[in-house]
């Protein structure tokens, strides 16, 4: 994903924060692409779990109805 072209746009901020930022030398740019990954990223989680909760719950019953496979060769 990082070795896209880049793409300019407008985002809007607290004039504060802005301040703050330059003030301290922070790439407006970079701080917000890494802001928005993030974001991506745990988006991406919420769903992957949201659609994979019934097959969890169905392994994690299966589990714990019968024990974990091949746990009798298990050393620990």
């Amino acid at each position: 994903m990082r070795d896209q072209a880049k793409k300019s746009t407008r985002i809007t901020l607290e004039r504060g924060v802005l301040e703050e930022a330059r003030r301290l030398g922070i790439n407006i740019s970079k701080a917000a692409e890494s802001g928005v990954l993030a974001a991506i990223r745990a988006e991406r989680a919420r769903v992957w779990h949201q659609v994979n909760a019934d097959a969890i719950a169905e392994y994690n019953a299966l589990i714990e109805a019968n024990g974990l496979p091949l746990s009798e060769y298990r050393k620990f």
